[in-house]
């Protein structure tokens, strides 16, 4: 097999990205990541707005948009609820 075939192979297998934890158990006490914050201002009583999310991760609606699409209900399996106020701002929370 040559080098280069057996790079390709071996990025394959190699996922360093998938295999961190992404809940914050391994950093300790208080929020540190981006995900973490988020997840933390999704779990409060009154959930979190798109806005907020933007804050504190400095993402665009887009990303913060898949990161609840992809991490949050996919990856880690939560259930995602939104509801919409009467001034018309999209809340999101983890239900339970």
């Amino acid at each position: 097999m040559s080098k280069v075939a057996k790079k390709i192979t071996n990025k394959k297998h190699a996922s360093p990205r998938r295999s961190r934890v992404i809940s914050g158990e391994e950093h300790g006490p208080g929020p540190s990541s981006k995900h973490d914050q988020i997840l933390e201002l999704l779990r409060r009583k009154q959930g979190a707005s798109l806005e907020e999310m933007q804050k504190v991760s400095n993402w665009q609606p887009h990303s913060v948009r898949g990161f609840l699409s992809g991490t949050v209900k996919k990856r880690l399996g939560l259930k995602l609820q939104s509801s919409k106020s009467s001034d018309g701002q999209r809340r999101y929370s983890v239900a339970g």
